[in-house]
Protein backbone atom coordinates (compact mmCIF):
# COMPACT_ATOMS: atom_id res chain seq x y z
CA UNK A 1 0.00 0.00 0.00
CA UNK A 2 3.03 2.27 0.76
CA UNK A 3 4.49 1.51 -2.29
CA UNK A 4 1.59 2.58 -4.69
CA UNK A 5 1.44 5.85 -2.75
CA UNK A 6 5.24 6.43 -3.42
CA UNK A 7 5.15 5.38 -6.82
CA UNK A 8 1.78 7.39 -7.28
CA UNK A 9 3.56 10.36 -5.41
CA UNK A 10 6.74 10.08 -7.58
CA UNK A 11 4.57 9.78 -10.42
CA UNK A 12 2.58 12.93 -9.61
CA UNK A 13 5.92 14.85 -8.90
CA UNK A 14 6.88 13.73 -12.34
CA UNK A 15 3.99 14.95 -14.20
CA UNK A 16 4.34 18.26 -12.79
CA UNK A 17 7.50 18.77 -13.54
CA UNK A 18 7.14 18.42 -17.33
CA UNK A 19 4.33 20.60 -17.29
CA UNK A 20 6.28 22.73 -15.74
CA UNK A 21 8.70 22.51 -18.15
CA UNK A 22 6.23 22.69 -20.86
CA UNK A 23 4.77 26.08 -19.78
CA UNK A 24 7.85 27.52 -19.32
CA UNK A 25 9.31 26.98 -23.11
CA UNK A 26 5.70 27.69 -24.32
CA UNK A 27 6.07 30.93 -22.13
CA UNK A 28 9.59 31.79 -23.38
CA UNK A 29 11.34 34.08 -23.25
CA UNK A 30 9.51 35.96 -19.93
CA UNK A 31 12.22 37.53 -18.87
CA UNK A 32 15.82 38.96 -20.17
CA UNK A 33 18.09 37.19 -21.77
CA UNK A 34 22.45 36.89 -21.33
CA UNK A 35 24.24 37.15 -24.91
CA UNK A 36 27.92 36.03 -23.89
CA UNK A 37 30.54 38.01 -26.36
CA UNK A 38 34.09 35.88 -25.30
CA UNK A 39 35.99 39.46 -26.54
CA UNK A 40 36.69 42.52 -24.60
CA UNK A 41 34.66 45.12 -25.95
CA UNK A 42 34.98 46.96 -29.33
CA UNK A 43 35.97 44.28 -31.17
CA UNK A 44 34.30 42.80 -34.02
CA UNK A 45 32.77 40.36 -32.67
CA UNK A 46 31.16 42.94 -29.85
CA UNK A 47 30.06 45.46 -32.53
CA UNK A 48 28.47 42.40 -34.33
CA UNK A 49 27.17 40.83 -31.15
CA UNK A 50 25.51 44.84 -30.20
CA UNK A 51 23.91 45.43 -33.85
CA UNK A 52 21.87 42.28 -34.01
CA UNK A 53 20.98 42.00 -30.18
CA UNK A 54 18.99 45.20 -30.26
CA UNK A 55 16.41 43.98 -33.35
CA UNK A 56 16.91 39.79 -32.27
CA UNK A 57 15.20 41.12 -28.29
CA UNK A 58 12.82 42.96 -30.01
CA UNK A 59 11.62 40.28 -32.04
CA UNK A 60 11.66 38.12 -29.05
CA UNK A 61 9.71 40.51 -26.60
CA UNK A 62 12.84 40.79 -24.23
CA UNK A 63 15.63 42.73 -23.49
CA UNK A 64 18.98 41.16 -24.75
CA UNK A 65 21.85 42.29 -22.65
CA UNK A 66 25.62 42.04 -23.92
CA UNK A 67 28.33 41.13 -21.42
CA UNK A 68 32.12 40.35 -22.42
CA UNK A 69 33.81 37.68 -20.83
CA UNK A 70 37.23 37.83 -22.60
CA UNK A 71 40.34 35.02 -22.10
CA UNK A 72 41.29 32.20 -22.95
CA UNK A 73 41.05 32.25 -26.95
CA UNK A 74 37.17 32.64 -26.20
CA UNK A 75 36.87 29.97 -23.83
CA UNK A 76 36.30 31.52 -20.90
CA UNK A 77 32.93 32.97 -22.05
CA UNK A 78 32.37 30.25 -24.06
CA UNK A 79 32.46 28.00 -21.03
CA UNK A 80 30.27 29.73 -18.90
CA UNK A 81 27.41 29.04 -21.22
CA UNK A 82 28.24 25.54 -21.60
CA UNK A 83 27.90 25.48 -18.08
CA UNK A 84 24.47 27.24 -17.69
CA UNK A 85 21.25 26.44 -17.21
CA UNK A 86 19.79 25.11 -20.43
CA UNK A 87 16.76 27.25 -20.62
CA UNK A 88 17.72 29.77 -23.70
CA UNK A 89 18.63 32.62 -21.33
CA UNK A 90 22.37 32.47 -21.59
CA UNK A 91 23.34 32.52 -25.03
CA UNK A 92 26.70 32.77 -27.11
CA UNK A 93 28.53 35.06 -29.38
CA UNK A 94 30.18 32.19 -31.30
CA UNK A 95 32.95 32.65 -33.14
CA UNK A 96 35.19 29.69 -34.85
CA UNK A 97 37.30 29.37 -31.54
CA UNK A 98 35.11 27.31 -29.07
CA UNK A 99 33.68 24.91 -31.56
CA UNK A 100 35.85 24.91 -34.65
CA UNK A 101 39.45 24.93 -33.98
CA UNK A 102 40.08 25.63 -29.94
CA UNK A 103 39.46 21.92 -29.64
CA UNK A 104 42.28 21.45 -32.13
CA UNK A 105 45.03 24.03 -31.62
CA UNK A 106 44.75 23.18 -27.60
CA UNK A 107 45.61 20.32 -25.55
CA UNK A 108 41.97 20.68 -24.26
CA UNK A 109 39.31 23.03 -23.79
CA UNK A 110 37.18 23.05 -20.50
CA UNK A 111 34.00 22.14 -21.78
CA UNK A 112 32.70 19.79 -24.03
CA UNK A 113 33.03 21.68 -27.53
CA UNK A 114 30.38 18.85 -29.03
CA UNK A 115 27.64 18.52 -26.41
CA UNK A 116 28.16 21.44 -24.47
CA UNK A 117 26.75 23.77 -26.86
CA UNK A 118 23.73 24.11 -29.00
CA UNK A 119 24.89 25.94 -32.48
CA UNK A 120 21.41 27.62 -33.44
CA UNK A 121 22.12 29.85 -36.62
CA UNK A 122 24.36 31.93 -38.62
CA UNK A 123 24.96 35.41 -37.86
CA UNK A 124 27.03 36.58 -40.33
CA UNK A 125 30.38 35.34 -42.16
CA UNK A 126 33.20 37.20 -42.12
CA UNK A 127 34.98 37.93 -45.95
CA UNK A 128 38.87 37.79 -45.14
CA UNK A 129 41.37 39.01 -48.33
CA UNK A 130 44.29 37.94 -49.48
CA UNK A 131 47.37 40.79 -49.46
CA UNK A 132 50.92 41.40 -50.15
CA UNK A 133 53.21 44.48 -49.21
CA UNK A 134 54.14 46.65 -52.32
CA UNK A 135 57.55 45.18 -52.73
CA UNK A 136 56.12 41.14 -53.46
CA UNK A 137 56.67 40.75 -56.94
CA UNK A 138 53.25 38.59 -57.12
CA UNK A 139 49.94 40.48 -58.69
CA UNK A 140 47.88 37.55 -58.58
CA UNK A 141 47.07 34.22 -56.62
CA UNK A 142 48.98 32.07 -59.06
CA UNK A 143 51.81 33.96 -59.26
CA UNK A 144 52.00 34.58 -55.57
CA UNK A 145 52.28 30.38 -55.08
CA UNK A 146 54.46 30.22 -57.79
CA UNK A 147 56.97 32.32 -56.18
CA UNK A 148 56.74 30.93 -52.62
CA UNK A 149 57.50 27.51 -54.73
CA UNK A 150 60.50 28.62 -56.43
CA UNK A 151 61.77 30.29 -53.17
CA UNK A 152 60.68 28.45 -49.72
CA UNK A 153 60.19 30.10 -46.20
CA UNK A 154 61.22 33.44 -48.32
CA UNK A 155 57.51 34.32 -47.94
CA UNK A 156 55.54 35.02 -44.75
CA UNK A 157 52.45 35.68 -42.96
CA UNK A 158 51.27 37.98 -40.58
CA UNK A 159 48.21 37.21 -38.31
CA UNK A 160 46.48 38.79 -34.98
CA UNK A 161 47.95 35.52 -33.20
CA UNK A 162 48.36 31.85 -32.74
CA UNK A 163 44.67 30.66 -33.46
CA UNK A 164 42.93 33.87 -34.74
CA UNK A 165 41.23 33.55 -38.36
CA UNK A 166 44.43 35.36 -39.97
CA UNK A 167 46.59 32.43 -38.92
CA UNK A 168 44.47 29.24 -40.16
CA UNK A 169 43.93 30.86 -43.03
CA UNK A 170 47.41 31.40 -43.91
CA UNK A 171 48.08 27.56 -42.60
CA UNK A 172 44.50 26.39 -44.90
CA UNK A 173 46.45 28.11 -48.37
CA UNK A 174 50.11 26.41 -47.14
CA UNK A 175 48.39 23.00 -47.57
CA UNK A 176 45.98 23.42 -50.26
CA UNK A 177 49.07 24.92 -52.30
CA UNK A 178 51.98 23.01 -50.90
CA UNK A 179 53.73 26.02 -50.11
CA UNK A 180 56.37 26.77 -47.41
CA UNK A 181 55.20 30.45 -46.14
CA UNK A 182 56.07 31.33 -42.49
CA UNK A 183 54.22 32.48 -40.09
CA UNK A 184 54.44 35.49 -37.85
CA UNK A 185 52.08 36.22 -35.10
CA UNK A 186 51.27 39.53 -33.41
CA UNK A 187 49.48 40.67 -30.73
CA UNK A 188 46.33 41.59 -32.63
CA UNK A 189 45.42 42.97 -35.73
CA UNK A 190 46.58 46.38 -35.49
CA UNK A 191 50.58 45.75 -35.69
CA UNK A 192 50.08 42.96 -38.03
CA UNK A 193 48.71 46.06 -40.72
CA UNK A 194 51.14 47.86 -39.45
CA UNK A 195 54.22 45.40 -40.27
CA UNK A 196 52.34 44.44 -43.76
CA UNK A 197 52.03 47.45 -45.18
CA UNK A 198 55.41 48.91 -43.60
CA UNK A 199 56.38 46.21 -46.02
CA UNK A 200 58.19 44.45 -42.77
CA UNK A 201 56.47 40.85 -44.14
CA UNK A 202 54.82 40.14 -47.13
CA UNK A 203 51.42 39.25 -46.33
CA UNK A 204 48.54 38.25 -44.86
CA UNK A 205 44.99 36.97 -45.21
CA UNK A 206 42.72 38.95 -42.37
CA UNK A 207 38.97 40.76 -42.64
CA UNK A 208 38.31 42.81 -45.30
CA UNK A 209 36.95 45.43 -43.01
CA UNK A 210 40.53 46.05 -41.50
CA UNK A 211 42.29 46.08 -44.99
CA UNK A 212 39.78 47.82 -47.04
CA UNK A 213 41.53 51.19 -46.52
CA UNK A 214 44.47 49.94 -46.61
CA UNK A 215 43.52 48.24 -50.62
CA UNK A 216 41.83 51.24 -51.47
CA UNK A 217 45.39 53.45 -50.72
CA UNK A 218 47.03 51.30 -52.73
CA UNK A 219 49.54 50.58 -49.37
CA UNK A 220 48.76 47.15 -50.35
CA UNK A 221 47.90 44.80 -53.22
CA UNK A 222 45.13 41.99 -53.21
CA UNK A 223 45.25 39.16 -54.77
CA UNK A 224 41.96 37.37 -53.40
CA UNK A 225 38.94 36.83 -51.34
CA UNK A 226 38.80 34.08 -49.27
CA UNK A 227 35.12 33.32 -49.97
CA UNK A 228 33.75 30.99 -52.82
CA UNK A 229 32.12 33.62 -54.73
CA UNK A 230 33.87 36.99 -55.57
CA UNK A 231 32.20 40.29 -53.14
CA UNK A 232 30.64 43.23 -54.80
CA UNK A 233 32.52 45.14 -51.72
CA UNK A 234 35.87 44.14 -53.87
CA UNK A 235 35.30 44.33 -57.52
CA UNK A 236 37.95 42.50 -59.63
CA UNK A 237 39.31 40.96 -57.28
CA UNK A 238 38.93 36.98 -57.73
CA UNK A 239 38.36 34.19 -55.05
CA UNK A 240 41.02 31.94 -53.99
CA UNK A 241 39.21 28.96 -54.83
CA UNK A 242 39.48 30.54 -58.34
CA UNK A 243 42.94 28.64 -58.21
CA UNK A 244 42.92 26.71 -55.18
CA UNK A 245 39.22 25.00 -55.77
CA UNK A 246 37.44 24.55 -52.45
CA UNK A 247 39.36 27.04 -50.76
CA UNK A 248 36.67 28.61 -48.31
CA UNK A 249 38.17 30.37 -45.25
CA UNK A 250 35.51 32.80 -44.12
CA UNK A 251 35.31 32.67 -40.28
CA UNK A 252 31.65 32.19 -39.26
CA UNK A 253 29.93 33.79 -36.51
CA UNK A 254 26.80 32.26 -34.96
CA UNK A 255 24.40 32.14 -32.27
CA UNK A 256 24.74 28.57 -29.51
CA UNK A 257 22.96 27.99 -26.52
CA UNK A 258 23.83 25.20 -23.63
CA UNK A 259 23.73 21.29 -24.47
CA UNK A 260 20.40 20.49 -23.61
CA UNK A 261 18.30 23.14 -24.69
CA UNK A 262 15.20 22.24 -25.07
CA UNK A 263 14.22 22.01 -29.10
CA UNK A 264 11.25 24.28 -28.83
CA UNK A 265 13.46 27.07 -27.26
CA UNK A 266 16.43 26.68 -30.10
CA UNK A 267 13.34 26.50 -32.91
CA UNK A 268 12.10 29.74 -31.50
CA UNK A 269 15.85 31.57 -31.30
CA UNK A 270 16.46 30.34 -34.77
CA UNK A 271 13.10 31.50 -36.07
CA UNK A 272 13.50 35.06 -34.28
CA UNK A 273 17.45 35.53 -35.67
CA UNK A 274 16.37 34.41 -39.20
CA UNK A 275 13.53 36.70 -39.17
CA UNK A 276 15.77 39.53 -38.10
CA UNK A 277 18.35 38.85 -40.20
CA UNK A 278 15.94 39.48 -42.97
CA UNK A 279 15.33 42.82 -42.60
CA UNK A 280 16.85 44.91 -45.33
CA UNK A 281 17.98 47.43 -43.11
CA UNK A 282 20.42 45.19 -41.35
CA UNK A 283 21.39 43.84 -44.25
CA UNK A 284 22.54 46.77 -45.48
CA UNK A 285 24.54 47.54 -42.35
CA UNK A 286 26.11 44.74 -42.08
CA UNK A 287 27.40 44.81 -45.92
CA UNK A 288 28.43 48.21 -45.00
CA UNK A 289 31.09 47.33 -42.16
CA UNK A 290 31.56 44.32 -44.67
CA UNK A 291 30.13 41.30 -43.09
CA UNK A 292 27.97 38.97 -45.05
CA UNK A 293 24.32 38.31 -43.47
CA UNK A 294 24.03 34.50 -42.20
CA UNK A 295 20.59 32.35 -41.46
CA UNK A 296 20.05 29.27 -41.74
CA UNK A 297 17.80 26.33 -40.28
CA UNK A 298 19.07 24.50 -37.11
CA UNK A 299 20.17 21.26 -38.64
CA UNK A 300 22.41 23.25 -41.84
CA UNK A 301 24.14 25.13 -38.77
CA UNK A 302 24.79 22.10 -37.30
CA UNK A 303 25.92 20.65 -40.50
CA UNK A 304 27.90 23.56 -41.29
CA UNK A 305 29.89 23.16 -37.28
CA UNK A 306 30.56 19.47 -37.93
CA UNK A 307 32.14 20.20 -41.57
CA UNK A 308 34.16 22.95 -40.37
CA UNK A 309 35.78 21.40 -37.44
CA UNK A 310 36.73 18.03 -39.84
CA UNK A 311 38.25 20.96 -41.83
CA UNK A 312 39.67 22.69 -39.29
CA UNK A 313 41.03 19.53 -37.46
CA UNK A 314 42.70 18.74 -40.83
CA UNK A 315 44.67 22.18 -41.68
CA UNK A 316 45.77 22.15 -38.49
CA UNK A 317 47.23 18.53 -38.06
CA UNK A 318 48.82 18.34 -41.04
CA UNK A 319 50.25 22.40 -41.14
CA UNK A 320 51.25 21.41 -37.45
CA UNK A 321 49.51 25.15 -36.11
CA UNK A 322 49.03 23.31 -32.63
CA UNK A 323 52.65 23.78 -32.37
CA UNK A 324 52.69 27.07 -32.85
CA UNK A 325 54.05 27.04 -36.21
Amino acid sequence: MLRNKVSLLTSAIVIATMASSAVAQSDYPNRAITLIVPFAPGGGADLTARLVAAPLGEELGQTIIVENKPGGGATVGARMVADAKPDGYTLLYTTPGPQLTNPFLMDSVPYDYVKGLTPISTIAVVPSVLVVNKSVKANSVPELIELAKKNPHSIRFASAGIGASSHLSGELLKVMAGVQIDHVPYRGTGPAIQDVVGQRVEMAIDSLTVYAPYIQNGDVKALGVTTPEPLDSLPGVPPIAEFLPGFDSSPVNYLSAPGGTPEPIVQRLNEALNKVLEKPELQAHMRKVGLLPGGNTVAEMQKLVASEQAKWKDVIEKSGAKSGS
